[in-house]
Order: structure tokens, then sequence, then C-alpha cells
């Protein structure tokens, strides 16, 4: 049995890269297939400079992707093959302990290790491919220090919790993963309370928006929509990157507009207050809650696994662990969710592109036009050279958002059925 469950889970691994790949190279022959000239639909939205640069960065994009996705599976087979794993979580033990604390420990530092073969590739991306078509705006001071404050938070707030998970693993028996998930759900709601007044400001500055024609229009619209925020800030975006997005964050009296200091830079007016007409339709239709909700779902089900896993010898077995302590399981589990997960993706991402839809039927309808959200749409696709003809089987697996002209014929089209219905 033990054989049969590693050579499945090497064949799991196997399928999601080949089809990771597959997908890659589905889209970069779509891409290239369009790149002879602006297409018809584009014409007068993007010039031909502006198009070209979109494709290489596509295409720059998709080839840094495949070299990562091949890295990843060839290290994450590697460490379930060779033994590394039971044997430095042995050494780890026997170096530490084995108290709640301990295997806290254990499991965190090995956690740790196995990012770090990750971050030449995300140095590279900032600093080579950004850099190369001109979004790059940080310093490797900051990108280092981004990094190490994300170390002492999730030392910080991460070890503590997951202490608490194994501590009640030891005192609830069978029925552990039901309180371990209340217990990280709580956890999921405070922090969202908590993040933007502690967290978030650890890594940008937010400043208030200032008083004028833009904070009034903003505030008029949040008070139409009775969309309350305790403030519209602005953020440094530019301190990272020439990206632009603009989010609320919070909850209750602590909920806050956001806007990135490039989208301030990028859109006029009428186009800022659509696009934030467009996020207050995700609070108006509660979309926020309602992907808590599958996200929690989905934590449930997955500890419910882990708890059905740890109970079976030939599990540990399989990766060469002695059964007994839960610990291996819950480090196996989140090495080995993502090629689960992965073939859930399109689902996921047909329920989140749907979800934008209904922001901006929102939007459109709160602005009583669409041309200002379509027109700060293509400024935005423009700005960020985000790739205006994905493969749309490449789109269904990882983009949550619809593409650009899916967008514009939904508002065009859904706007002109309301104003005749």
């Amino acid at each position: 049995m033990a054989n049969i469950t590693l050579s499945a889970v090497i064949g799991l691994v196997l399928a999601k890269w080949a089809v990771e790949l597959w997908l890659l190279h589905l889209n970069h022959r779509h891409v290239l297939a369009h790149a002879g000239a602006v297409p018809e639909a584009f014409k007068g939205t993007v010039d031909e400079q502006t198009y070209t640069k979109s494709v290489q960065y596509t295409l720059a994009k998709g080839q840094l992707d495949g070299v990562e996705t091949t890295f990843d599976a060839a290290l994450l087979l590697l460490i379930l093959w060779s033994g590394v794993l039971p044997g430095g979580y042995a050494l780890a033990t026997r170096w530490l302990g084995q108290s709640v604390w301990a295997m806290a420990g254990v499991l965190f530092i090995i956690a740790a290790v196995l990012t770090l073969p990750g971050l030449p590739f995300d140095w590279y991306h900032q600093f080579r491919l950004e850099e190369r078509f001109g979004f790059n705006t940080t310093s490797q001071r900051v990108w280092w220090a981004d990094r190490l404050k994300g170390l002492v938070l999730a030392v910080a707030l991460g070890y503590p919790l997951l202490a608490l998970v194994l501590k009640l693993v030891n005192l609830l028996g069978r029925w552990w993963w039901l309180w371990a998930w209340a217990t990280l759900l709580a956890f999921q709601l405070l922090m969202s309370v908590l993040a933007p007044v502690l967290i978030l400001p650890l890594f940008n500055k937010f400043t208030p928006l200032p008083e004028g024609s833009l904070c009034d229009r903003l505030l008029r619209l949040a008070e139409r929509t009775r969309f309350r925020a305790r403030s519209i800030q602005v953020m440094d975006g530019s301190k990272r990157s020439r990206h632009s997005n603009a989010f609320f964050t919070g909850f209750g009296r602590f909920r806050k507009i956001v806007l990135f200091d490039t989208l301030l830079a990028q859109l006029a007016e009428t186009e800022l207050e659509a696009v934030l007409a467009h996020e207050i339709g995700h609070f108006k239709k509660k979309h926020i809650p309602k992907m808590l909700l599958i996200s929690a779902l989905g934590s449930l089900a997955g500890l419910f696994a882990v708890s059905l896993l740890a109970s079976q010898d030939w599990f540990y077995h399989a990766f060469g662990f002695a059964p007994g302590n839960i610990a291996p399981a819950l480090l196996l589990f989140g090495l080995l969710a993502g090629a689960v997960t992965f073939w859930f993706s399109p689902l996921v991402r047909w329920w989140s592109r749907r979800y934008e839809y209904q922001s901006d039927a929102f939007a459109a309808e709160v602005i009583k036009e669409p041309g200002p959200l379509v027109t700060a749409l293509r400024k935005l696709n423009e700005k960020n050279l985000s790739n205006l003809t994905p493969h749309p089987v490449y789109s269904g697996f990882y983009y949550s958002h619809p593409t650009l002209l899916e967008r514009e014929r939904a508002l065009l089209g859904d706007f002109t059925t309301s104003r005749h219905s």
C-alpha cells in the first residue's frame, strides 16, 4: 500500500507539471498567432508599439514560469523520493525534542528551508524581468527587507498558531480537526481586522487622499452606495512597482478604501470613480464573505483529510516517516495539497470571474454608464502590459479576472439590456 501511495502521488505531481507546461505552450502559441498586428478588437484601444511590448512581456513571463514550474516539480519529486524529508525531520526532532513547541518549530524550520530555492526566481522576476519592461521601482534593500519582515511576522504569528493546532490534536483526539478549523477561521477573521491597522503599514506608507474634487467625488460615491469607510487612503505602490491597483480592506469601522499612487497617476477622476464603484460592488454583492466561506470550507475539507491520513500507517510509511505523530502528516499535506487543488482551478477561476462581471455591472449601474469603467480597464490593461489574447483554456486555469474583451462585451451588453428592460 505504501509503494502504491508514493507512486500515485508522484504520478499526480508529474501530471500537474505536464498539464502546466502544456497550458504554457498552448498560450505561447496562441499569443504568437496574434502577435503580427494589433487585433481588430483592440485597434484604437492600444497602439502597435505597446501591443508588441505586451506580447513580449507575456512570452517572457511564460518562459520564466515554465522554468520555475519544472524546477518546482523536480524539487518536490526529489524531496519525496530521496528520503531527505524524513531524514531532516528526524534530525530536527532529535535536536529540538518532541514537545508541542518543538514540533511546531521543526515544521516551521522545514517549511522555511523549502522556500529558499524559490528566492532566486522571485529575485529574477523582480530585478530582471520586471526591470526589463520598466515595472520595477524597488531597491535590493527594500526587497530583502520585505522578506525579512515576512519571516518575522510568520514567526510571531504562524509559529504560535501552529503550536496551538498541535496542542488541540493532543487534547481533543479524533475531533481535533474541527476545533483546529474553528481556531484557524477565528484567526483569519481577526487578522482581517488587525492587518490593515498593524501589518500593512509595516510594508507601505498610507496617507489620506488630499481634499479636492477627486476626494469629494469618491466620498459622494461611497455615500450614494451606502458604503461606510473609515477613510480613503493612498498607498505608495510606486515604492515597488509601476503596476497599479485599488482595494478596500478591513471590516466595520476599520474598513479603508485604498488607491495605489500609480493608479492616481494613470486614470482620470471619472475613471477612478468607476474603479472604486467596481470595488464597492464586491462589497455590496457580498463577494468577500462568500469567497471566505468557500475558502473556509476548503480548509475544513483539508483538515479532515489530514485527520484521515494521519490515522493510516501506510501513509507515513509511503514517505519514510514513522507513524504516531501528526506533524509529518501536516507537513506532507502542505507539500502535496497543490497537486490536488490545481485540478479545481478552472472552477475557482470561473467563480471569481463571475463575481468580476457582477461588480462591473454594479459599477456601470451606479455611474449610470459603462464608459468610464471601459476606458479605465483599457488604460490599466495598457499600462500593465496585460495579455490581450490569452488562450481560453489557459485563462480558464489561471485568470481570476475576465479578459479585457470579455469585460467590455459584458459591460456594454448588460448595460444596454438593463436600459431596455
